[in-house]
């Protein structure tokens, strides 16, 4: 699948980015609060990229980071977002602001991003606390990362399941591998549902 393009912005505009590579122009939605970080017209950018394949339409979202395409990817998992709100609510506020106020349980800032109101922000909150890529230093440096994600995949707090793994991570020792990913997986299961 699709991970990343680099090549020559052609066209900038309020929420699209049209970039060249190799003779091909691409169309990609973004959003318009991250447009200009991917540079001026005539200079070489990234695109990280996500697909959007239905049976009448194909469409490129395209965001200057991966954390951001990962923010876009969480809100599309929470019932009633689809893509378009997805961008809109990555146009009104930044990928730190969104999770401080997520995590925070902060609605009234979620209210102020346009086309947000108090349901959807409720919704946003139930759904997302906690289980964002970016709300997780160490899962997403350390070496027990897949076990990590597996844990927030699974539904358990992100930084709960850091805090788990950091400390049993210790109890293993120079112990490494397959088997050791999977003894702290259990240990963390256990250790997260009591």
């Amino acid at each position: 699948m699709f991970n990343s393009l680099r090549g020559t912005i052609t066209e900038k505009r309020f929420d699209t980015l049209r970039v060249e590579n190799n003779g091909l122009e691409w169309e990609f939605s973004v959003p318009a609060r991250s447009i200009d970080e991917f540079g001026s017209p005539g200079a070489t950018t990234r695109v990280y990229i996500h697909l959007l394949h239905r049976e009448d339409q194909m469409r490129l979202f395209g965001f200057p980071t991966e954390r951001e395409r990962g923010l876009f990817q969480e809100l599309l998992k929470v019932e009633g977002i689809g893509p378009r709100q997805a961008v809109k609510i990555l146009s009104g506020i930044s990928p730190d602001d969104l999770e401080a106020a997520l995590d925070s349980e902060n609605l009234a800032r979620l209210q102020q991003v346009p086309g947000l109101g108090a349901k959807t922000a409720q919704k946003l909150v139930f759904a997302l606390k906690g289980k964002l890529p970016g709300t997780a230093p160490l899962s997403s440096r350390g070496p027990w990362a897949d076990v990590a994600q597996a844990l927030a995949d699974m539904g358990y707090d992100r930084k709960r399941a850091d805090e788990a793994i950091s400390r049993l991570a210790g109890e293993l020792g120079d112990f490494t591998g397959p088997e050791a990913e999977q003894e702290l997986f259990r240990r963390a299961i256990r250790e997260l549902s009591s």
